[in-house]
């Protein structure tokens, strides 16, 4: 009973006494415990205790790394968007703080945090690539080069699908005309597609399915878009898993031109 007692009275005096800290202009003590806090992962009150020190320390030599802590508080609590904020704020005001590398990373670490399934909006994915590529140019040789090539890898490989799954839709909906074309353009703009395989394989049965689904007057020229495609994929792909999808296909084209002395 005496010990539950002398919980009761502990537990609301340490909620004092960090509050206290929080409101008061103590920066000594306000320092000292916004590091305690951090050092014990109670990121929630080293967050809190970092902000308001940020209004006591600008100016003296603290500043920056009451600056820079209050952006890690933010990050080790997974709110990046905050954490960005801080960094990218940091960056500015900092530029040759002991810090800055580090923080420059963060920012850029944030920003890829904050990015998107393929699926959704990828604004924020060229927002971090185009961060990576002002990174990369102003410190080629910088500590997290690798992580930030991989990062921009994964990045740039969600563009890729979006792109290619995006183009393929038509497909799946039987616009076949469309779907051929959206899929070209799909290289056009990006010759280097990592789905490059997939798509002209796609862009050759949608040229054959508009060509079988075609009136009779148009076929002939849709079957000879079609052979271009599927000789385009087999100089390129020989081995690939869809030849076998695409025989059966050929084999009917080829039938059909024969017939009529092509």
């Amino acid at each position: 009973m005496l010990t539950a007692a002398i919980a009761l009275v502990f537990i609301p005096s340490c909620k004092s006494q960090y509050e206290l800290l929080l409101n008061g202009n103590d920066v000594d003590a306000k320092y000292k415990a916004a590091f305690e806090y951090f050092n014990l992962k109670k990121y929630s009150k080293s967050t809190a205790l970092f902000e308001s020190l940020s209004m006591l320390t600008e100016g003296t030599d603290r500043d920056d790394t009451v600056r820079y802590y209050c952006g890690l508080s933010n990050y080790m609590q997974k709110d990046y968007y905050t954490a960005e904020t801080h960094f990218e704020r940091f960056t500015e005001v900092y530029p040759r703080s002991p810090f800055a590398s580090d923080a420059r990373f963060l920012r850029i670490d944030c920003l890829y945090r904050n990015t998107l399934r393929y699926e959704l909006d990828q604004s924020p994915t060229y927002a971090a690539l185009n961060a990576m590529n002002e990174y990369m140019r102003e410190e080629p040789d910088n500590a997290h080069a690798q992580e930030c090539r991989d990062m921009m890898a994964d990045l740039n490989d969600r563009l890729d699908r979006k792109a290619y799954e995006g183009a393929k839709l038509y497909y799946k909906m039987e616009d076949y005309l469309a779907s051929r074309v959206a899929l070209r353009n799909v290289l056009k703009d990006d010759a280097d597609n990592i789905y490059r395989e997939d798509i002209l394989y796609y862009i050759a049965m949608s040229s054959f399915k508009y060509a079988e689904l075609s009136v009779p007057s148009k076929q002939k020229e849709r079957y000879l878009v079609f052979l271009d495609d599927y000789l385009n994929f087999m100089g390129e792909y020989p081995e690939s898993k869809y030849v076998s999808s695409l025989e059966n296909p050929y084999e009917k084209a080829k039938k059909y031109l024969e017939k009529r002395g092509l």
